[in-house]
C-alpha cells in the first residue's frame, strides 16, 4: 500500500459495520485507492452506504435525512429486545495530525430513529461518550473529557445527529484535554466531509440538458452543462481529460467539448450575443441555453455522445470525476477548512460496470495517480478485482456473504 504523500491531510483509513445490513463484526482497511470485491450479497454497496451515511453525519446531517429507511439497515437477524428496540453500529477511523481517532455510532431505527451511543477516542482515551440514559427525552446524555480539576464534563446533546460535530458549540477549549478532544473532533469531520457517491447512468447522459449550476450530480446526467463549465475554467486539467478519454474510447479524439443545440438557438431572439469568456462560445441566457457534449474527432466530424456505449459513457464520466475537484462536483467542502487539508473521497458503485479491459486498465492508472497526489481517495466496488491485483496503489478488500 502506498504511504500518504500528504500525513496531515485527515483521511478515513478504516470502516467498521458491527451490525449493519448483512455485516457483522467487519472490519475494512482502506488506503488511498481502495476496491471492494465480492460476490453479489457480499455486502459492497452498503459498506459504501454506511461510508456515506457517516459522512453525511459528520456534515452535521440529521438521522431523518441520512437513513430515510433506517430499517432496512438493522441486520435482517436481529431481534428486538424486550422495549422492541432494534437498531445498527458503525464507525471509522480518522489518521492525521493527532494521529488515529476512531468513531463508534450506535443508531435505534425501531421503534423510532435515534443515536443511543457515540463515542469518539484516541490512544485508548475516551474524548467523547454518549448514551440515551431517559428514552422518554429526545436528548443523550453526553460526557467529554475535560482534563484538570474537572477530568468530566457532562451535558444534554440531541437524540437526532452526532455529537462529535457539535462539540465546537459546547466546548470551550480552555484546558489542554478541552483542547484535544476539539483537534481530534476536527480531524474526523474534516476527514468524512466531501465525499461524493458516483454511479453514472448512461440512460441519462445520452441527451441534450438545460443549463444548471454546472455542478455533476452523482448520476451524471448533466455531463454536458459541467463540461461546458469546466473546459474553460482549467486548460491545463482540460487537457488531461481530453488525454484520459482518447485512451478509453474508440477512435480519434481530438477534444471533448459542449456547445449549444441549435433548437435552442433558433428561439432566441435576432441578437449579437456575446462570446462566453475564454472560449469563443456563446453565451446563452440561462433560461434558454441547452448544451450537448461530443467528441471532436480532429477531422471536422464531432461524434454526439448519444452515439456512445454504455461503457464509453461511463469511463468519460469517471474520468472527469477522478480530474476535476469539489468545486465542480456536488459536493458539501468544509469551507472553514484550508483547501490544502481537504481530501475528496469519491464512492464508486460498480467502479469498473460496463467496461473493457483497456478502459479498465486505464481508469485504474488514472485513479490511482489522482490519489496518489493526495487531494482526492477513492472507494470503489467490483464483482471480481482480479484484473487488478497487484496494482501499485490499489488496496483490495475482498468480502463474501458469509
Amino acid at each position: 500500500m502506498i504511504q500518504p504523500t500528504h500525513p496531515d491531510r485527515p483521511r478515513v483509513t478504516e470502516l467498521r459495520l458491527t451490525a449493519f445490513t448483512t455485516h457483522r463484526r467487519v472490519t475494512l482497511p482502506l488506503g488511498p485507492l481502495t476496491l471492494l470485491t465480492g460476490p453479489s450479497g457480499s455486502g459492497k454497496t452498503s459498506a459504501l452506504r454506511a461510508y456515506e451515511a457517516l459522512a453525511r453525519l459528520g456534515g452535521g446531517a440529521g438521522l431523518g435525512e441520512t437513513f430515510p429507511d433506517p430499517v432496512a439497515c438493522v441486520p435482517e437477524r436481529a431481534r428486538p429486545d424486550a422495549q422492541r428496540r432494534r437498531g445498527f453500529r458503525i464507525g471509522c477511523t480518522a489518521d492525521g495530525p493527532v494521529g488515529p481517532v476512531r468513531l463508534d455510532v450506535a443508531v435505534q431505527a425501531e421503534p423510532e430513529l435515534r443515536v443511543v451511543g457515540e463515542r469518539l477516542t484516541t490512544d485508548g482515551l475516551v474524548l467523547l461518550e454518549t448514551a440515551l440514559r431517559d428514552p422518554g427525552k429526545r436528548a443523550v446524555q453526553a460526557a467529554w473529557h475535560t482534563a484538570g480539576p474537572t477530568p468530566v464534563t457532562r451535558g444534554p446533546l440531541p437524540d437526532d445527529r452526532l455529537g462529535t460535530p457539535l462539540l465546537p458549540l459546547r466546548v470551550a477549549g480552555r484546558t489542554p484535554g478541552q483542547r484535544r478532544v476539539l483537534a481530534a473532533a476536527e480531524q474526523m469531520v474534516v476527514a468524512l466531509r466531501s465525499v461524493f457517491a458516483c454511479d453514472p447512468d448512461p440512460a441519462h447522459m445520452r441527451g441534450p440538458v438545460p443549463a444548471g449550476s454546472g455542478r455533476l450530480l452523482g448520476g451524471c446526467g448533466n455531463l454536458a452543462d459541467v463540461l461546458w463549465r469546466t473546459r474553460a475554467e482549467c486548460a491545463r486539467r482540460h487537457t488531461q481529460f481530453v488525454a484520459a478519454v482518447r485512451a478509453g474510447c474508440a477512435g480519434p479524439v481530438a477534444d471533448v467539448l459542449a456547445q449549444p443545440v441549435a433548437d435552442a438557438l433558433d428561439r432566441l431572439p435576432v441578437v449579437d450575443l456575446p462570446a462566453r469568456p475564454g472560449t469563443g462560445a456563446l453565451a446563452l441566457p440561462d433560461d434558454t441555453r441547452t448544451v450537448r457534449a461530443a467528441l471532436d474527432r480532429g477531422d471536422g466530424v464531432r461524434t454526439d455522445l448519444g452515439r456512445l456505449g454504455d461503457g464509453e459513457l461511463r469511463y468519460v464520466a469517471l474520468a472527469l470525476v477522478l480530474l476535476t475537484g469539489p468545486g465542480v462536483l456536488e459536493v458539501d467542502p468544509a469551507g472553514e477548512v484550508p483547501a490544502a487539508l481537504q481530501t475528496l473521497t469519491v464512492l464508486a458503485d460498480g467502479f469498473d460496470r460496463g467496461l473493457d479491459p483497456r478502459q479498465r486498465r486505464e481508469l485504474l492508472r488514472l485513479a490511482a495517480r489522482m490519489c496518489e497526489r493526495g487531494h482526492i481517495r477513492l472507494l470503489g466496488a467490483v464483482p471480481d478485482a482480479s484484473w487488478a491485483a497487484g496494482t501499485e496503489g490499489v488496496t483490495v478488500v475482498h468480502l463474501n456473504r458469509d
